[in-house]
């Protein structure tokens, strides 16, 4: 993230303990962990103790080192999240038992699994009575019952590859629709130093929680104008954001945060290009709706894995871009639900259009289709006109692409971790290539890869090549956006001398 020497000065906040004004100072480097473990500290609060944080009108605070400061006149109070203020969660977490055991029911039909099913989940509920019903506890069950409704669901369809996918496509047409009866998330108090840095490419994703992240996402279609646009209802956009983040897997790349990266990016090159002053504002909400489906239920294991191991996905696209068509598919089931669908107020034929536009954006994110893609905007980049429907749907496939693979834009302590989280998915699909006897590509084998390697070729070849032609357009990001580029290619180039020269010795 970027910032101003001022903001390298220790951060000070007011609270409310007992009537009395307690000041808290601490460093902007803090972790959220750290200032958490301080505010119990300063409100006489046991260690550990789950927290909230608010204002004087009872909004919510987000804890971390971005976080608004206030004065003696404005104070902050922390809350202690007692098991008694927990009742309701418990009510809800309730109810979402009873309706996955509902849903399991109507699925599957599978009178032999009922049984393990019950006892699976009566020992879940034990659990959350056993452990005091903290929150982060009922997140790790939330967690055990989503694994459990993946186990279940590629058990249940039978499907050559074992490829699990929470949409059950063979069950006489009938599919699992995402979760309806989805819980409302908190408002976060965004500080301007956050929505400025929301704008960046060097905004710091990893210090963000999931509701967090939504609130983030809510706060871009507010601020683009969408909602507006759209004649959006604010509730919808908040239960679709909720059903979103619900049908992303916990996969270590490709997941919520994954989405909320390109997301962010996508966000970040709209105003950094000054696309509304040059774009319709329904561009801009296709842009942006694509950017946060493009990876829906996404198995971890790629197109290349699909088609190979003959999984029902490709079978059912018949090898052409199998998991893009089912990101579409399942954005569009999300949509298709009349609480989530956040285009309920658009007329017909703009809705198709919108559909459409959509649909042409997350299948362009298919790397197979990168050549094609780049060398039809190569033609027509130098005599770009706004104006021609096709010059424009052509830049938004190269938007969303650019979008889709930035992680290298971002500054080294961003980048750098997502690498790590691709090749333990890539190492994931090649042991499990090596162990059913399919092709495994050098590039994802453990034996074989390391990450300069990994990352220089892609840097050199696909991202620069892409960014260099995107900056013939927009001649503002070369600073931001290409030679951090640059910058990380000589870096990983430097790692791979180091790496040569070690294993001579």
């Amino acid at each position: 993230m970027g910032s101003s020497s001022s903001s390298y000065a220790p951060k000070t906040i007011y609270l409310d303990v007992d009537g009395k004004v307690q000041k808290v100072v601490f460093s902007r480097h803090c972790s959220p962990c750290d200032i958490k473990e301080l505010l119990c500290s300063s409100s006489n609060i046991p260690r550990n103790t789950a927290i909230m944080m608010v204002d004087l009108e009872g909004a919510l605070v987000s804890i971390d080192p971005t976080m608004p400061t206030n004065s003696p006149n404005s104070l902050y109070k922390v809350i202690s999240l007692s098991t008694g203020q927990l009742g309701e969660k418990e009510d809800m977490f309730q109810n979402v038992l009873s309706q996955v055991a509902e849903q399991f029911s109507r699925a599957f039909r599978i009178n032999e699994l009922k049984t393990e099913v019950t006892n699976r989940l009566a020992m879940l509920e034990k659990r959350v009575e056993l452990e005091g019903l903290k929150v982060v506890e009922i997140e790790k069950c939330k967690n055990d019952l989503k694994k459990l409704r993946d186990e279940m669901t590629s058990r249940g369809g039978g499907r050559v590859g074992n490829c699990p996918c929470k949409y059950n496509f063979s069950d006489d047409g009938k599919k699992l629709n995402p979760r309806r009866d989805v819980p409302s998330y908190p408002k976060y108090t965004l500080s301007q130093e956050t929505i400025e840095a929301l704008k960046k490419p060097t905004f710091d994703v990893w210090h963000w929680e999931h509701n967090e992240m939504l609130s983030c996402l809510e706060y871009m279609y507010h601020d683009l104008g969408l909602v507006k646009e759209f004649n959006m209802n604010p509730i919808t956009l908040k239960r679709w954001l909720l059903g979103i983040q619900e049908n992303y897997r916990s996969n270590p790349f490709h997941n919520f945060r994954h989405c909320f990266c390109v997301s962010q990016m996508m966000y970040g090159m709209i105003n950094l290009c000054n696309l509304p002053e040059k774009m319709t504002l329904t561009d801009m909400g296709i842009l942006m709706t694509a950017a946060v489906c493009h990876d829906l239920d996404h198995p971890g294991y790629n197109n290349t894995y699909q088609i190979n191991a003959r999984t029902e996905l490709a079978v059912r696209y018949n090898d052409i871009s199998p998991l893009e068509n089912h990101h579409c598919a399942v954005a569009f089931q999300i949509l298709s639900l009349p609480e989530c669908n956040i285009f309920a107020n658009v007329e017909l034929e703009a809705y198709k259009q919108i559909r459409q536009a959509i649909i042409t954006l997350i299948l362009a994110t298919d790397m197979a289709r990168h050549g094609e893609i780049l060398d039809s905007f190569k033609h027509k980049v130098d005599s770009f006109d706004f104006t021609n429907e096709e010059h424009v749907t052509c830049l938004k496939m190269v938007l969303i692409k650019c979008c889709d693979i930035s992680n290298e834009v971002r500054p080294t302590e961003v980048a750098e971790p997502w690498v790590d989280c691709l090749l333990e998915e890539y190492f994931m699909q090649s042991d499990r290539e090596k162990t059913e006897g399919l092709p495994v590509a050098p590039f994802m084998d453990r034996d074989k890869v390391t990450k300069p390697t990994a990352q220089i070729g892609f840097i050199k070849f696909v991202l620069i090549p892409m960014f260099e032609t995107v900056l013939k357009l927009f001649p503002q990001i070369e600073e931001i956006m290409v030679q951090p580029l640059r910058d990380s290619r000589d870096h990983y180039e430097e790692l791979k001398q180091i790496d040569d020269a070690m294993t001579e010795v």
